[in-house]
């Protein structure tokens, strides 16, 4: 009697412990800064959906609180990271996984423990070892494309204003599934059909990022485009930038072909492509799902707690960047800004596959681009931007081309 009296008291101190803890009412019993569940069903997902997406809801929520805040999906703790600092202290074995993979298991209750390290490793390996291939194996079809939209854009007058939005995106198409499907996708026919499914399959992923339901699969092709989109925008807005551009092309390549080689050689074209990632906030949020208890500062974070990267709040800290949202390729001049933007995964050892696959594509194109024209912008143009898992612009984004020579 004694025994079942002790572990019915057990029992009921650690059920009420476990409900003051998690419920969502209760939100203060975590310790972690933050907002309370505007609805029980849903957490937080209205205040998601009435700032207009979660990177907004998030820049939001950090001027609030602080680097450290937590909200709810549905009946679910997360927790998002908001400066550098915290996220050097994030201690987390599952580093590995893919962390858009991350989110969308973690919001479907899938549990964390579902491969182990060296599983991971091999697997991102893998990833690594297909990209590479991919790109050695088809560098002279991806030069090939590049030149067929030189030659269009040459073809038209000075005053033409070009669709970049939408030529950019055709170019993706047509680069990434001819370069990983193969010769099928040579009729444009099929590139056509391919967009608009894409199209339809990325719009059911965007909403349910804003509001919350990603029970859906995702891609992230669609980056390939958008650094393409945002790097050319970026450089139709300074006139300086794209001149250092232009010298260092004309130096490194001359009058000669341009080779992979030689493409390594181009430094400060990777720093404009790493300030558009930055000022663009090309990824707003990553995730990654809590192993093992951790802690940061003097907050817990639970086992199996989702914890958001708000990338788009890091990325425009006035504290680590300088005059944030200034267009500056120049910063990456610096050793320590360079290796601080590694860590976040958009360069060096931890940049994922599919992004080096982006720089590469888009740093063919703008070799080709910048070399023989003039990228200038439309006056009196204002590009709104729209955060999804990728940032893209809201609507159309018109430039102009001048011929150098």
């Amino acid at each position: 009697m004694l025994d079942f009296a002790i572990f019915a008291v057990t029992f009921l101190l650690a059920l009420v412990g476990a409900v003051l803890y998690l419920y969502p009412a209760s939100r203060q019993a975590a310790g972690i800064p933050g907002i309370t569940p505007t609805e029980e069903k849903d957490g937080n997902l209205p205040d998601i959906v009435n700032s207009g997406s979660l990177h907004e809801f998030l820049v939001n929520l950090h001027e609030r609180y602080g680097p450290v805040v937590s909200f709810w999906f549905g009946g679910r703790l997360v927790v998002s990271l908001g400066t550098v600092d915290v996220l050097k202290q994030h201690i987390n074995p599952n580093k590995t996984l893919d962390p858009f993979e991350t989110m969308l298991k973690s919001l479907l209750r899938y549990q964390s423990g579902g491969g182990s390290v060296s599983e991971n490793h091999m697997r991102k390996k893998l990833y690594e070892n297909g990209v590479t291939n991919s790109l050695k194996s088809n560098f002279a079809l991806l030069l090939k494309l590049s030149e067929e939209l030189l030659d269009k854009w040459l073809s038209y007058p000075e005053s033409q204003h070009v669709p970049l939005s939408q030529h950019m995106l055709g170019f993706a198409m047509k680069s990434v599934t001819q370069m990983v499907m193969g010769s099928t996708f040579e009729d444009d026919q099929e590139v056509v059909r391919f967009q608009k499914n894409h199209g339809t399959v990325w719009s059911e992923i965007g909403k349910g990022f804003l509001d919350g339901s990603l029970d859906k699969n995702t891609t992230r092709k669609k980056q390939y485009e958008d650094v393409c989109t945002w790097a050319i925008c970026f450089l139709t807005t300074s006139e300086e930038v794209q001149k250092k551009l232009y010298e260092e092309l004309d130096q490194v390549f001359g009058n000669g072909p341009i080779t992979p080689e030689k493409i390594e050689q181009l430094r400060y074209c990777r720093h404009v492509l790493c300030e558009t990632v930055r000022t663009a906030k090309l990824t707003p949020v990553s995730a990654r799902l809590q192993d093992i208890e951790g802690k940061i500062d003097q907050f817990i974070i639970p086992r199996e707690t989702l914890v958001l990267y708000a990338l788009g709040v890091v990325l425009q800290d006035p504290n680590t960047w300088p005059s944030p949202h200034r267009f500056d390729p120049d910063r990456f001049d610096d050793e320590l800004v360079m290796k601080t933007f590694s860590s976040l995964g958009f360069s060096g050892t931890q940049e994922c596959p599919e992004l080096r696959f982006a720089y590469m594509v888009t740093t063919v194109l703008l070799s080709l681009l910048v070399k023989r024209l003039h990228l200038l912008s439309v006056e009196g143009q204002v590009i709104e931007t729209k955060y999804e898992l990728v940032t893209s612009s809201r609507e159309e984004a018109w430039i102009t081309v001048s011929k150098r020579y």
